[in-house]
């Protein structure tokens, strides 16, 4: 089981990516879908570590069909045929959504060895996801060949998206 997310290459010839072509976004969004997915379930009380680790995993990959099939019809809309190939690349790329949800579910399976209740739960899953969508933002401009000090600005903006949830969650109550 991969439990980091791929980097996405933006090539539709479905040849390796090149060093300045693979991004980090589906990795850094599935990161941000998975850190407010534990926000709202937390927030909204009473459910079970099986629940919310499910939750985690269906969301992400919900969303992910979500991006093929929007990829796939604007293609079609474009007029560009679409073959099985084509639709195989697009669902690839766009794994990475799916995969960011599996550390914040693992962080929500390994708590109660942890000792934790379900309030420490989700703020383990919380900073799990918020901590690897910081990491993505990260690694994807520094593989652009980003200068230092915007990679340090991709990590703040993404800390501060980030920090937009664990205010939601903290002004809801829980």
């Amino acid at each position: 089981m991969t439990t980091a997310p791929t980097p996405r290459d933006h090539t539709e010839t479905g040849q390796a990516p090149s060093p300045g072509r693979a991004d980090y976004a589906g990795a850094v969004y599935g990161s941000l879908l998975a850190a407010s997915v534990v926000a709202t379930a937390g927030a909204a009380g009473d459910f079970s570590r099986v629940q919310l680790i499910v939750l985690l995993l269906v969301t992400g990959m919900v969303f992910w069909a979500a991006h093929v099939y929007a990829h796939l019809a604007g293609e079609r809309i474009s007029a560009r045929p679409i073959d099985r190939r084509q639709a195989g690349r697009v669902a690839r790329r766009e794994w990475s959504i799916v995969e960011a949800a599996v550390l914040p579910a693992a962080a929500v399976a390994i708590s109660p060895v942890l000792g934790l209740d379900l309030a420490g739960t989700v703020w383990l899953a919380l900073s799990t996801a918020i901590a690897q969508q910081v990491v993505w933002a990260a690694l994807g401009a520094i593989r652009a060949g980003a200068p230092r000090r915007m990679v340090i600005g991709e990590g703040i903006a993404n800390l501060l998206l980030a920090l937009v949830i664990v205010a939601a969650k903290v002004a809801l109550g829980h």
